[in-house]
């Protein structure tokens, strides 16, 4: 069976990962500089090479090199040269892998965007930061567009933030209805949830929702010679959106776990997802989204999608998902506070024992480009922890220009597929449309009211032949327009518990009187 060649043991060995195993997860950690980001790349790479497409998110922008080859000049080229002598990989030649750039501000590659609908309200509510009551809030308001209640009994499209907003301010102003429905709907916890979109507006969170949104299947695709595209997400500016970048990424998963088929354990996974700084998925999550992250990333594997956690330290990553993940590349950390020692106990205690070596002593001794491995073997178990030298990637280790990646831009399949948005009639407009519809149909009223108001007045100046004077004009006008006024109030549905005929007959009797009198 296939294999990613990882590298040889002090010994020699041969170790590498299987490649019908490797959609049972795992985890890259180590220390800052130890060489985390070079294994991810020699891993996608190889990945690639077998026809697997790739996802990685490029957090320090040093990832969208993989697009080109190598280079003897590289200041590190003799490193990468004599590591390769090193491990005896004799076909070793720098090359290039096939690319397409992503970025959700749309900024340093094709932009990605799902709508607040597909987001849904428990990410949305992560995403917002939003409390327990206020969540409840916005799940009550994504009910209300599902159900119509704004647009009588048509379900509402949220596509982007300014539908949601629309819908909240709908919310605000009729939340007294709502929590006769729903429960309590309170306008302080609506208007909390407005104060958070807008800030996340400003760090350019809307952005990521509209049209046309991402298709998953654009993920999965391989080039002309079968080389599996390798999806490079920029996220060096997302990372200052932390919240943001972990709300994405569990959603894309998501999003994969609903749109694959189950195929079980392929030969080759359908694709490979690398989640750099994972620890911002787990940081402040709450119970109900942690149970999601479990239950996505246990499942997920059946769909054929390997997913790689790569953190400084093992410990970020709870234990829930922690046991899910089953090939290991370990790098070297640092034992300069009780937690660091802490978390080389917990690492070290995660491996297959090797009698010949003391686990937790080389975790603090791992040269830059070593790392401890364990993978799962033909049988799915895993295997003794060896000390490996790492193999070097083949493409460059660095980023690429702005002319080179605008020339990959033009290039890449998706051109000119998501580049443009849309907008298509949603809450927003049909809202905007039904409160102009009604500003029209009280206009159409108050100018016949108007038009009513005169007939009224040459009718009313005269009782039985009795000029009624200026007074009883006054009076008239004043008893016609009582009537408009009613008839105003019934044209835009407002409730009134007195007979609208009667009431508008007293008034006119009234005014008349008095006019008489004065």
């Amino acid at each position: 069976m296939a294999d990613i060649f990882l590298g040889n043991d002090l010994e020699g060995n041969r170790q590498a990962l299987d490649l019908g195993r490797a959609n049972r997860h795992g985890l890259i950690a180590g220390a800052t500089g130890t060489g985390k980001t070079v294994t991810l790349q020699g891993m996608a790479e190889s990945f690639s090479a077998h026809g697997v497409p790739v996802f990685v998110a490029d957090v320090k922008g040093d990832l969208s090199g993989i697009a080109m080859p190598g280079s003897p000049t590289f200041k590190h080229a003799d490193k990468l040269e004599g590591r390769a002598k090193e491990l005896g990989m004799d076909d070793y030649a720098y090359s290039d892998n096939p690319v397409v750039f992503w970025d959700l501000y749309g900024e340093q590659g094709h932009p990605i965007r799902t709508t607040v609908s597909e987001m849904g309200p428990l990410l949305l509510a992560r995403l917002l930061d939003l409390n327990e009551t206020q969540e409840g809030v916005l799940q009550i308001v994504f009910r209300a567009a599902d159900e119509g209640l704004a647009t009588d009994g048509k379900p509402t499209l949220l596509l982007d933030f300014d539908d949601l907003r629309t819908m909240l301010a709908w919310a605000y102003d009729n939340a007294k209805e709502l929590s006769g429905e729903y429960g309590n709907v309170s306008k302080a916890s609506v208007g909390a949830i407005q104060r958070q979109l807008l800030s996340f507006e400003s760090q350019g969170a809307d952005n990521f929702f509209g049209e046309p949104a991402l298709e998953i299947s654009d993920f999965l695709q391989t080039d002309e010679n079968g080389r599996g595209i390798v999806n490079v997400l920029a996220a060096d500016q997302l990372m200052r959106s932390p919240k943001l970048y972990a709300t994405f990424l569990l959603w894309l998963l998501a999003e994969l776990f609903e749109s694959l088929p189950e195929v079980g354990d392929p030969e080759k996974p359908t694709l490979v997802f690398f989640f750099d700084e994972a620890h911002l998925l787990f940081d402040d999550a709450p119970k109900a989204l942690q149970e999601t992250i479990e239950r996505v990333v246990r499942l997920i594997r059946s769909k054929g999608v390997g997913v790689f956690f790569v953190t400084q330290n093992p410990i970020d990553i709870p234990e829930e998902v922690a046991g899910q993940l089953g090939n290991r590349v370990q790098h070297a950390l640092r034992a300069f506070t009780p937690k660091d020692q802490r978390a080389i106990r917990a690492a070290a205690e995660t491996f297959r024992i090797n009698p010949d070596l003391d686990v937790e002593e080389a975790i603090t001794e791992l040269r830059v480009g070593e790392a401890l491995v364990s993978t799962l073997d033909d049988e799915g178990a895993p295997t003794v922890v060896q000390r490996t030298l790492i193999k070097p990637p083949r493409s460059r280790l660095g980023p690429v220009t702005k002319k080179e990646r605008a020339i990959i831009q033009s290039v890449s399949p998706h051109d000119g597929k998501y580049d443009e948005r849309i907008d298509r009639e949603s809450a927003e407009e049909v809202l905007a449309q039904k409160a102009l519809d009604a500003v029209e149909t009280a206009k159409e009223v108050d100018e016949k009211g108007e038009e009513e108001v005169r007939k009224r007045e040459r009718k009313s100046t005269t009782l039985w032949g009795m000029d009624l004077g200026t007074a009883g004009k006054r009076a008239a006008r004043a008893a016609a327009g009582s009537l408009v006024s009613i008839g105003v109030a019934k044209a835009l549905g407002r409730r009134s518990s007195a007979d609208p005929v009667r009431t508008g007959l007293n008034a006119f009797v009234r005014n008349i009187v008095g006019g008489l009198m004065r």
